[in-house]
């Protein structure tokens, strides 16, 4: 059973913008207390939906860590000291984290000092030993099936990611042949139910919603009534973006998880925290806050393809040890991982040095 807590957090400014909404036809949202009921519309897939699917190499190598690392061992620096500095200072800025990066580098330097290292290259070989072993204890991934419905309740501030990622699990687990529904819980924006919907009309997914500002447990205590009534495998329900440190979001989350636990004793089975991977060291914080709030037992790091710095998810393992059930690394719906720790680290790493 997941608790909740009611501790204030203190307060750390404004959230960021939710990401643009996909263009669909519009939809009236219905008012009043009778929730409406999206139906699944038949949708066809256009061929930019189903590109060819990359490597984790081809979208990691262009993050400030991959990059750094490359430079770095690229020139066949001498194996001293030296290096070990330089290597810290490399993944402090490609926010692995200070605690993170100085633990890595001080292991690897008593090993050097050990004679265990032939040239920077053996370093480098067992850098990524190491950094696998960081990772390797949060690669659990998400079992649905101890429960039907299986209640996810996702989480997040604006921005990170939060509804797609509801719409690309909910096509994954289409496709998996499971029965899917979905909760516009996120009441707060009306952009955010146009675009659970328009995730639900491109899946084949229903959708339960009610007007904007609705309460938000009602929504998905109807939710989880009509998925229960249809015997659906899970139910993954939306949740207001605004920032952690609005003091009604901290009661609106709690009266969710009481209102849900009138139904099933257990649910919510999963509270999977969406954290936008190009915040950096923020998307510890932001979860470190979160988990005053709500108790988070899964996490999702989107945003990791492009621009990120690659490192934080390292300082996620390390700061708080949860499970980290995806990763994003791009646009499309097969772009949500299933989080794995050596091809994570890999695809880090320059390519001679990953594992072949």
């Amino acid at each position: 059973m997941l608790k909740f807590w009611k501790k204030k957090p203190a307060d750390n400014g404004a959230g960021e913008n939710e990401e643009a909404t996909d263009q669909a036809p519009a939809q009236p949202i219905a008012q009043g207390t009778p929730p409406s009921v999206e139906a699944p519309v038949a949708a066809t897939e256009t061929s930019a939906e189903a590109p060819a699917r990359r490597s984790w190499r081809e979208r990691l190598s262009g993050s400030v860590f991959s990059r750094g690392i490359s430079t770095l061992f690229s020139r066949h620096p001498k194996l001293d000291d030296s290096l070990l500095d330089e290597l810290e200072t490399t993944l402090i800025t490609a926010d692995v984290g200070i605690e993170a990066s100085t633990s890595l580098v001080e292991t690897l330097r008593k090993r050097m000092h050990k004679r265990e290292f032939a040239d920077a290259d053996a370093l480098l070989r067992a850098l990524r030993q190491e950094l696998i072993a960081l990772l390797k204890p949060v690669q659990t991934s998400l079992d649905i099936a101890g429960h039907k419905p299986f209640v996810v309740l996702t989480v997040g501030i604006n921005g990170a990611g939060k509804t797609t990622t509801i719409g690309k699990l909910a096509r994954r687990w289409r496709d998996e042949g499971k029965q899917v529904l979905l909760a516009a819980g996120d009441t707060f924006r009306a952009a955010a139910v146009e675009q659970l919907k328009t995730w639900g009309e491109r899946n084949q997914v229903p959708v339960i919603s009610q007007g904007q500002d609705a309460d938000a447990a009602s929504v998905i205590f109807d939710a989880l009534q009509a998925a229960r009534s249809r015997h659906a495998d899970v139910l993954i329900a939306d949740t207001a973006g605004r920032l952690h440190t609005q003091g009604g979001l901290m009661d609106e989350l709690g009266k969710i998880a009481r209102v849900l636990k009138k139904l099933d004793a257990d649910a919510p089975h999963e509270v999977l925290m969406v954290i936008d991977g190009t915040t950096g060291q923020n998307a510890v914080n932001q979860v470190r806050q979160f988990r005053q709030i709500v108790g988070v037992t899964g996490l999702v790091v989107t945003k990791l393809d492009g621009t990120a710095k690659g490192g934080v998810v390292f300082a996620l393992a390390r700061e708080f040890g949860l499970p980290i059930r995806f990763v994003g690394l791009g646009e499309t719906a097969t772009d949500l991982r299933v989080f794995d720790a050596e091809a994570y680290v890999d695809g880090l790493l320059p390519a001679e040095f990953a594992k072949t």
